[in-house]
């Protein structure tokens, strides 16, 4: 049974407590839940989460991140900790955390060797999903971040409907094709009346080094479109830099006041 009193949703939530399916683990105390998500693989949804939990850790507020792509897991790298491992006390599992207190939970923690695959049908990967929520100790947070999978299929419906986000970050690049796939992963959250934050644009350009002119990657004409025909805003651009880049081979670490001040911006609309 749900206990509302504890759940991130309480207050904003249409669901009669009979009816409700999330399960709140008693010892949590989680204020926020977003959800990061597009729709389309290979755009940066993980590295953006990584980027946003860094950013909010930053300005002083409790941070997790529960990376529900189990067949594709990248937190851990992203976090600096992929040769950690998660510990159970035999009912409940405690979150791996890297050295700013970020509280992660991944498969990546529980497999002997990150490219061990995971393979496995739709409903074991759902209730792993459910698992990393309600019976994961998180402790007192914020902020808990969603590393969603690509796709509008199984785990974004879990996602949606088992868990109490309060909105939804969807991640795009400027680009026509990436676009539309986006709009589906909006669309699905219209249908199951999930609130869409905005948008963050990924690599939306290079700045030259010599004369600071932004130089856009893709030709995006269509993006005010793509706003106005969704009626979603945009939060913020992320550009292209190595400083990013790098976080996949490195993990997120100190970051410099350009992209802090664009993360700044983007989290205030949280």
């Amino acid at each position: 049974m749900s206990k509302c009193n504890s759940c991130p949703s309480k207050g904003s939530c249409n669901t009669k407590s009979s009816n409700c399916t999330v399960v709140n683990h008693s010892y949590n105390n989680i204020k926020k839940v977003i959800a990061i998500m597009s729709g389309k693989g290979g755009v940066g949804k993980s590295t953006v989460t990584t980027l946003l939990a860094k950013q909010l850790t930053n300005m002083g507020f409790k941070v997790g991140i529960l990376d529900s792509d189990i067949t594709g897991p990248s937190i851990p790298r992203l976090m600096g900790l992929k040769d950690e491992r998660a510990m159970s006390n035999g009912n409940d599992i405690y979150p791996v955390a890297n050295k700013d207190n970020i509280k992660t939970m991944s498969i990546n923690y529980m497999v002997d060797i990150e490219e061990q695959p995971v393979v496995w049908k739709g409903p074991m990967i759902t209730n792993a999903v459910k698992q990393f929520y309600s019976n994961v100790l998180w402790g007192e947070l914020d902020y808990l971040l969603i590393d969603m999978p690509p796709g509008t299929g199984d785990v974004a419906m879990t996602v949606m409907q088992s868990l109490p986000i309060n909105g939804i970050v969807m991640v795009s690049v400027p680009q026509d094709m990436i676009s539309m796939i986006v709009a589906k992963a909006i669309n699905m959250a219209k249908m199951l009346n999930v609130n869409v934050l905005g948008v963050v644009e990924n690599m939306s350009y290079i700045q030259c080094p010599d004369c600071d002119k932004k130089i856009k990657l893709f030709a995006g004409e269509e993006n005010d479109k793509f706003f106005k025909k969704n009626n979603i805003s945009l939060l913020g651009e992320l550009p292209m830099t190595k400083e990013i880049i790098n976080i996949t081979h490195n993990g997120v670490d100190e970051i410099s006041s350009d992209l802090e001040g664009t993360l700044k911006n983007i989290v205030s609309k949280l």
